[in-house]
């Protein structure tokens, strides 16, 4: 059965960090009524959910994909680009030991950020030029290559993550909204989408998505071409540049032998 990793907004989720957008108020409350709703959305697609420990302290540790990278059976545990954010590490690293994955680590004074990866298939798409350093993407690619990864490197600079500007659906094709992607041509098959929030989608299975309600234009184009878009809000953690993939680390095989999902 799938596994998602998953960690509960903290006390101080409002003063998470904002880079490419205005800071507004969040209503924390309200947060966490949005991410139930996500994780159970998760649950009823058939996802066993585990959590993660939580970091009182570290207001964005519930974007729990940017400190976990899982490849079949290996777990890269990240090293944030931002500071505040490596007391995170700890407990995503614990989560992997707990359901039999090899741990790898980033190691200093190289930074990545897991919303900078992008699984398709057997490629792996690294954005650099935010958070995550051309010196981490060599870690990984000595890291990934004998193991039958190939990683490619892409420009991410008009958005936080890799994944705020582009995801995958299930047949490999790349979505994301155009003003936010430094260089589709850089992308083998892409697909524009009319919202931004309509480029992040999770892949709950072969022809269902997990999207945000942000956009209703997208979920209707993806419907016309045989997806089931299934939407929910998260508008509390978008203020903060979060997405539907960040909120969770997907793992469709736990343990030694599985396969991670693509995205």
């Amino acid at each position: 059965m799938p596994l998602a990793l998953v960690r509960r907004p903290g006390p101080l989720l409002a003063d998470g960090l904002v880079v490419h957008q205005e800071r507004v108020p969040v209503d924390v409350k309200e947060a966490m009524r949005q991410w139930s709703v996500y994780v159970e959305a998760l649950h009823h697609a058939g996802w066993t959910i585990s959590e993660v420990d939580p970091v009182g302290n570290c207001p964005d540790a519930v974007f729990v994909e940017d400190v976990i990278v899982v490849f079949d059976d290996l777990a890269v545990i990240a090293r944030p680009g931002a500071p505040s954010r490596r007391p995170e590490t700890g407990g995503a690293e614990e989560a992997a030991r707990r359901i039999g994955l090899d741990i790898h680590r980033i190691e200093a004074p190289s930074t990545l950020d897991g919303g900078d990866v992008l699984k398709v298939d057997r490629t792996v798409y690294v954005g650099i030029g935010g958070r995550t350093t051309a010196s981490a993407v060599a870690q990984l690619d000595t890291l990934l290559s004998p193991r039958g990864w190939l990683v490619r490197p892409v420009s991410v600079r008009r958005v936080l993550h890799l994944k705020s500007a582009v995801t995958a659906l299930p047949d490999g094709t790349i979505i994301g909204y155009p003003d936010h992607v430094d260089e589709i041509a850089g992308y083998d098959r892409f697909m524009t989408m009319p919202e931004p929030e309509g480029a992040h989608v999770v892949i709950l299975g072969d022809d269902q998505l997990l999207m945000s309600s942000s956009a209703p234009e997208s979920a209707i184009r993806l419907s016309a071409i045989g997806y089931r878009p299934l939407q929910v809000d998260i508008s509390e953690f978008e203020k903060l540049e979060g997405c539907v993939t960040c909120l969770s680390v997907r793992i469709r095989h736990p343990g030694p032998g599985h396969d991670s999902q693509s995205g």
